[in-house]
């Protein structure tokens, strides 16, 4: 059995088109979705179209709860107005048929994988979709996220870095980023810096055993950027700022 775990595409149809295209080269059995689906980026109806056609099962992610309850974006981001303005814009581009596609996200899901094996999935953790799991978040921390519930694997999103933990015996995973793969969390005071690639998980239950796959897809850069301008949303030039060329990044190894 093997499940692909996806999330965080924010608005990013080009790269959520990649991730799709490379799932399908790799034979799982069912897709799952973490959550943070169409908002800061240029395409939001695009990438909840897609979703919607691919029909698995999809989790509440705090930027959903945001699109419906737009005040408590605002509170979460400390009432900054590129926030606003983004969210605002974003909200306009969507139909009523794609608020009524979120409506049916779920806030957790447990998976029954082969033999006594398990998966349950959620957005930031069991507690609430905000939470950070990071590596380094210490144990009694990570004890009070996950609020009573245990599963031979753990799996959610939310931080935009991918991780592999083993805690106390369970397999926490991070899926990273669809759309937006963060270099660090938290941030460093040059704001956010996004790598030029896609990010999603394959989790493999195959005769009682466990394994975890975190990949890393090439994406189109100049298409992603060229979707950016064109969709005019707010901010957009420090969109484009915020991600790191190849060139960039091979000059810090």
């Amino acid at each position: 059995m093997r499940i692909a775990l996806i999330s965080d595409i924010h608005g990013n149809f080009v790269s959520f088109e990649a991730v799709v295209a490379d799932i399908e080269r790799q034979r799982v059995n069912e897709i799952i979705f973490l959550g943070d689906a169409a908002t800061l980026g240029p395409q939001p109806h695009e990438v909840l179209q897609l979703l919607k056609q691919l029909g698995c099962p999809c989790i509440v992610g705090n930027h959903e709860t945001y699109l419906f309850k737009p005040s408590l974006g605002q509170a979460y981001m400390g009432g900054t107005q590129w926030f606003s303005d983004i969210l605002t814009w974003c909200r306009a581009r969507l139909t009523p048929k794609d608020y009524q596609f979120m409506r049916t996200f779920q806030p957790m899901l447990k998976v029954k994988l082969e033999g006594d094996n398990t998966l349950i999935c959620f957005h930031g953790s069991p507690r609430r979709h905000t939470d950070n799991i990071f590596a380094t978040t210490p144990n009694e921390e990570v004890n009070e996220m996950l609020a009573g519930r245990r599963a031979t694997v753990m799996a959610g999103g939310h931080t935009h870095v991918q991780m592999l933990r083993q805690h106390m015996g369970v397999l926490i995973v991070n899926a990273g980023s669809v759309g937006l793969p963060f270099e660090q969390m938290p941030f460093t005071e040059r704001g956010p810096r996004v790598m030029p690639w896609a990010e999603y998980s394959i989790i493999t239950s195959e005769n009682s055993t466990i394994s975890v796959e975190l990949r890393r897809i090439p994406v189109d850069m100049k298409a992603i950027k060229q979707a950016g301008i064109d969709a005019r949303m707010p901010e957009t030039s420090d969109w484009l700022r915020n991600w790191i060329s190849i060139t960039e990044m091979l000059s810090k190894a």
